[in-house]
């Protein structure tokens, strides 16, 4: 697995989904279906996805912290 961070290519929105799709090994159309699918359940799941892209940092950013 991956460390996670938003790519800085193939990214919607914020990069979240995409970045969880490449930790777990799947596709990001795969990871956005899956978000959108949870929407329809109750619960903070737009706050979780504005607080992920809040914290996890820009692949870029990632490269030169290491």
């Amino acid at each position: 697995m991956t460390a996670l961070a938003r790519p800085t290519h193939g990214r919607m929105i914020g990069g979240v989904c995409a970045a969880l799709a490449r930790r777990f090994g799947t596709s990001a159309t795969t990871m956005r279906v899956i978000f959108l699918a949870s929407c329809l359940l109750p619960g903070p799941q737009f706050l979780v996805y504005i607080a992920l892209w809040l914290l996890l940092p820009s692949e870029d950013k990632a490269r030169t912290a290491w």
